[in-house]
């Protein structure tokens, strides 16, 4: 028995009798389920409101009131597809689960690495006083794992996670150091020097460890004796990196990750031909990621407005040079930046190439498809749709807040950059 086709039809065509099949995710229409026949006109308007120009309805399904020689005609295409157009549609499919499953690994890959390193923070604030060595070699490991990898894989991506990745405790370390590498890498600094870095970003809240509870998170409505108890975490950080032998370049960046280039910051309020590369990166990127995820979520910053507004306020207490450098690495757009595009579509942004920021891998809203099987987007290979703006996440339609549920903690780890010379534009 042969199979009768569906067909695409005007909203404007839609009557009373058609058996309609809805290609959006349910909770982008009020009906209980996907394919119903139209009963009023009622139901035709509310289908006209969602915004979409055509639908599908399944002719054999559907009963026209009328004379059935004065009824609407529905024009059907033949009930078979030719061999050729069959066999190309099987390939598109196949060639979409490729793309899907190699989409998956990639995601998993990244998220198993960034929780073996969290749980690696938390091994060695356990271990820091009974067993330092250890700790310090199993961490040196896997920061210089890190920097070959990044340093072997030509240009990197930076890559956002989901936001259920690691605790807060183990979070922010994980975050500054990946963050902090890839800027390392963009200003040329050699395998030792990263290794230097990466371990001082590992390793640069390790005091807060020795801190009460009550001060170890940094708030607004701190007294004047809780902000100095709070700054005391930099003195026993470095009290805890000599224990661990950390290199002396690690521990100088450790005491100065807080200064400012502008003499604003602390402990000892030193300006910036005081401070080390490797603290002038490390003070950047910490404040960056304390930005986005600060220790009131009420009070986080999308990627884009932190990056906005270390740029509008707060540029002179940087470093100038590392400051343009991350700006060019991070893009104007950096992942977890919710935007919307040329088109007016909205969309979130995953993965940014470090080495070409401007066209990022973006994951699109779009209820024709359901989200655990929507493809990202690379930018790089459409060279029509762009990104016209970034929006807060409550300023975006139920539906579209729904099907890209926008992070509520930024989470980073690394990958390799796509190759957009051998990958193929992406539907």
């Amino acid at each position: 028995m042969e199979e009768t086709l569906s067909e695409s039809i005007d909203v404007a065509q839609l009557l009373p009798g058609m058996y309609i099949e809805l290609e959006v995710g349910w909770l982008a229409h009020p009906f209980p389920t996907n394919q119903f026949k139209i009963t009023s006109q009622k139901q035709i308007d509310t289908i006209r409101a969602l915004g979409l120009q055509q639908v599908r309805i399944n002719p054999a399904k559907s009963t026209l009131p009328g004379d059935p020689q004065t009824a609407t005609v529905i024009p059907l295409r033949p009930a078979r597809l030719d061999a050729q157009e069959q066999a190309l549609r099987q390939l598109e499919a196949e060639q979409r689960r490729q793309q899907l499953a190699t989409q998956e690994r990639e995601q998993i890959a990244c998220e198993r690495r960034f929780g073996q390193t969290a749980r690696q923070y938390k091994q060695a604030l356990e271990q820091v006083h009974s067993n330092p060595r250890e700790v310090m070699t199993q961490c040196r490991g896997m920061v210089d794992g890190f920097v070959t990898d990044m340093l072997s894989s030509g240009e990197s991506a930076i890559r956002l996670l989901s936001d259920s990745m690691g605790d807060k405790l183990a979070l922010h370390p994980v975050n500054v150091s990946v963050i902090a590498l890839l800027l390392g890498k963009q200003l040329g600094l050699n395998a030792s020097e990263l290794s230097d870095l990466g371990l001082a970003a590992f390793f640069h809240d390790i005091g807060k460890s020795e801190l009460p509870d009550r001060v170890r998170w940094l708030e607004d409505s701190f007294s004047a004796h809780e902000q100095k108890a709070y700054q005391e975490h930099v003195a026993h950080g470095v009290i805890l990196g000599k224990r661990l032998e950390l290199p002396p370049a690690a521990l100088i960046a450790i005491a100065q990750h807080h200064e400012m280039a502008d003499g604003s910051g602390f402990p000892k309020r030193i300006l910036g031909e005081s401070m080390s590369q490797l603290a002038k990166i490390l003070a950047l990127v910490n404040r960056y990621e304390g930005l986005c995820n600060p220790s009131r979520p009420a009070a986080a910053l999308t990627p884009h407005e932190a990056l906005a507004l270390i740029f509008a306020q707060y540029r002179p207490r940087f470093d100038a040079a590392v400051l343009r450098a991350f700006i060019r690495m991070m893009g104007v757009y950096p992942p977890g930046s919710v935007v919307q595009l040329s088109d007016e579509r909205f969309a979130t942004v995953v993965s940014v190439n470090a080495a070409r920021p401007l066209k990022p891998r973006i994951f699109v809203f779009d209820p024709r498809v359901p989200k655990h099987e929507a493809l990202l987007l690379d930018l790089e290979t459409m060279p029509d749709l762009g990104i016209k703006r970034s929006l807060k996440p409550g300023a975006l339609p139920r539906a579209a807040l729904d099907y890209l549920s926008p992070r509520q903690r930024i989470c980073y780890f690394f990958e390799r950059a796509v190759d957009t010379a051998l990958e193929g534009p992406t539907p």
